[in-house]
């Protein structure tokens, strides 16, 4: 039962709750005892310990706890990619400066890499000895090699003999290495066999087989309820690979190269020429790790590591199977029973039609402003019917729209803008080409829009557009109306069903006006303005902040209450436990990383950091500074406390001042502080700990709730 004021009242604490890991991995030793700063990729890495805690939870069903698996592998995987990789850039380049946490590039490798391996260590562990057995008693087998799978059987290897004949051996492309035949690339993220032979003269030689991203790592034996590992096929086969010579062994690996790059955007006569380029070296980038099997010989491990210009410190030993997110498609198995209950978001109330009818969405936002929360309640009947209603409508003159990340060039909302400009409607996208690892899909639906007659742009030189923001013009008698949406989360209605996030839809004039303003200065040689109710970064946003926090730390009864991804950047943790030591009261709830340790004697004392992880990622941006007594300043927008955020992007954070919204936006803050299911709490020592499970309070399941309850009240 759900409690009017925003906490559960008292229900059953799932019998599980005590069989959950209940800490997180200690960064202690890579710190000094009274540090403040806390490093961001040791708390990255404390982050994706909850995510993996997740897969370690017997209290979740099955398939959800694979499906965390594969998210814990994917994020490392771009966590090498990318920090990783930049970490060892800068040891190579023996880069000095002020880091607020005092962890050299060496320190913080050293560190990263023993965690990891800590970390890797407990994910095979979970998947083998957990996961798999409890599939298998499910009667979904996943057939491992030297785990506790059996083998298939003789009617089994038939088939995956048609198979492998059919399907996989005519894409496989042995390679060997011999003095005519140098070290093949290894391409990154690849899954591989290195295979040891010895030919006719005695002699042993050294060949690469690569395992097909293309097909299914998942291939089903008849009957459907047992699958064998593609490599594993693979493996058996090798003689048909490599005829007439003796295959002495085979082991996987598989490597991570660096995936980031720069782009001198002054110097680039067309970004978008300049980014395909460098699209294409990011595949040559240097390898920053090889995961291999214990059972790799020495011989063949310093084999690659000499090719692959590694250290064996940057070598991470696991028993296969090695990249468990392969495994991502056993989640998606049709087996209801073993996944979380479906939920279907709900209809925001001022939005709901007769059954058959559309939701006039720009009349409603005449009458009042809307907040709307996904995946709670629907992104396809809110901000994307926005954007539908506004193509369509011949009285609209224009649509201008932010895109970072979508779901591609089908998506609902590119269908909308290709609509609005055949339609003869002014339709300007500011495309941000450099969405880490989204280059070369908005590379490709830029050029679709751009074939549509839509304006594209590619935002302001030296800065990303992260910003989430639409405008639609509409000519309503004599007079222009502008309509509004400022959101935290991308126009991408794929993860608009698993990403938490907040969005205002407004006609406010002021917003309206502010936002014109705004994508002048991103399409044109603007100079930034003084913007009416919008907070811009670079220009504003910090600024802005630290202007809230130092009213709050005056105030006497201040509070400062925050909900973001990230909070890092040296400035401001310094002002927030300022203000915390002034008597202010902090409460942070901060999804991924958090650089400020809490709790410090005379320096922290007075700031409180929780993350919820669950069944949806929490992505929106809550800003409330101010008390009861007082009253409150509220900002939801793009931008977390990062130096990116703060000084390196375009972001826009709108104030939110009706009553009713901001209620809402208290009611998510309240349901965050009050779950103790999914909440883990940052302690003095750096370490993340569960929140103890007293009540039985799971944020998302209750939000769930209350949308139901909203939709039905309406009704």
């Amino acid at each position: 039962m759900v409690a009017d004021a925003g906490v559960l009242l008292p229900g059953a604490v799932p019998a599980t709750a005590a069989a959950r890991r209940v800490e997180g991995i200690d960064v202690l030793p890579h710190h000094p005892a009274d540090a403040l700063h806390l490093n961001r990729e040791l708390s990255w890495l404390q982050f994706n310990d909850r995510v993996l805690a997740m897969a370690e939870d017997p209290g979740l069903p099955l398939l959800e706890r694979i499906r965390f698996s594969a998210i814990f592998t994917s994020n490392l995987d771009e966590f090498f990619q990318v920090r990783v990789a930049g970490l060892r850039e800068q040891q190579a380049a023996d880069a000095v400066g002020t880091n607020p946490d005092g962890l050299t590039p060496a320190a913080q490798l050293d560190a990263i890499r023993a965690l990891a391996q800590q970390l890797c260590a407990r994910q095979v562990a979970v998947v083998r000895d957990e996961l798999l057995p409890a599939l298998a008693a499910e009667g979904v087998e996943v057939v491992v090699d030297g785990g506790r799978a059996s083998g298939p059987d003789a009617d089994e290897r038939a088939h995956l003999a048609r198979v492998f004949e059919d399907r996989v051996f005519p894409v496989l492309t042995p390679l060997a290495v011999d003095p005519a035949h140098p070290f093949p690339y290894i391409s990154n993220l690849s899954l591989n066999l290195a295979v040891l032979l010895r030919d006719d003269d005695g002699e042993e030689r050294f060949a690469r087989v690569k395992i097909p991203p293309i097909l299914p790592r998942l291939l089903p034996l008849p009957g459907g309820r047992r699958y064998a590992l593609l490599e594993s096929v693979i493996a058996a086969n090798l003689d048909r690979l490599f005829p007439g010579v003796e295959v002495l062994d085979h082991h996987a690996f598989r490597v991570t190269r660096n995936a980031d790059f720069d782009v001198e955007e002054d110097e680039a006569d067309d970004l978008l020429l300049a980014i395909e380029s460098e699209l294409n070296r990011r595949r040559f980038g240097r390898a920053v790790r090889l995961e291999v099997e214990p059972t790799m010989p020495p011989a063949t491990l310093a084999l690659l590591c000499d090719e692959l210009e590694l250290d064996r410190a940057d070598v991470v030993v696991l028993p296969g199977p090695l990249g468990l997110d392969g495994l991502s498609a056993l989640a998606d198995l049709d087996r209801p029973d073993l996944l979380h209950p479906p939920f279907t978001p709900t209809v925001p109330a001022a939005l709901a039609a007769p059954t058959g009818e559309q939701a006039d969405v720009l009349a409603a936002l005449r009458q009042r402003d809307l907040l709307v929360h996904h995946p709670y309640e629907a992104f396809a009947s809110s901000v994307q019917a926005f954007v539908a209603q506004a193509a369509h409508d011949p009285d609209v003159l224009a649509i201008k729209i932010t895109l970072y990340r979508t779901s591609g060039p089908g998506s609902p909302i590119i269908r909308a803008l290709l609509d609005a400009a055949e339609a003869g409607k002014q339709v300007v996208a500011l495309v941000e080409l450099k969405a880490r690892f989204d280059e070369e899909a908005n590379i490709e639906w830029a050029r679709a829009l751009e074939e549509a007659g839509v304006h594209v742009a590619y935002g302001v030189v030296g800065l990303k557009t992260h910003t989430k923001i639409a405008l639609v013009v509409r000519a309503e008698g004599d007079t222009v109306r502008r309509y509004v949406h400022v959101g935290t989360g991308n126009y991408n209605d794929v993860t608009a069903r698993v990403y938490e996030d907040l969005g205002l839809l407004s006609a406010e004039p002021e917003l309206g006006a502010d936002l014109s303003d705004l994508f002048n200065v991103l399409t044109g040689y603007a100079r930034p303005p003084r913007y009416r109710r919008l907070v811009v970064a670079p220009d504003g946003f910090r600024r802005r902040v630290l202007e809230l926090i130092a009213r709050e730390a005056a105030a006497g009864d201040g509070h400062v209450s925050l909900k973001l991804n990230a909070v890092v950047d040296p400035e401001l943790v310094e002002a927030l436990c300022a203000a915390a030591t002034a008597g202010a009261r902090v409460d942070l709830l901060v999804r991924g990383i958090c650089g400020l340790r809490p709790g410090l004697p005379g320096r922290s004392e007075g700031v409180r950091v929780r993350s919820i992880v669950g069944r949806y990622l929490e992505h929106s941006r809550i800003y409330r500074f101010g008390s009861v007594a007082r009253g409150h300043d509220w900002l939801i927008g793009s931008g977390d406390l990062m130096p990116r955020n703060l000084d390196r992007r375009v972001e826009a954070l709108t104030p939110v001042t009706d009553p009713v919204l901001t209620a809402r936006l208290q009611e998510v803050l309240d349901v965050g502080w009050a779950d103790d299911l999914l909440a883990w709490e940052l302690g003095p020592d750096a370490r993340w700990r569960r929140v103890p499970a007293r009540v039985g309070v799971d944020a998302h399941l209750t939000l769930q709730e209350r949308a139901r309850r909203r939709a039905r009240t309406a009704a």
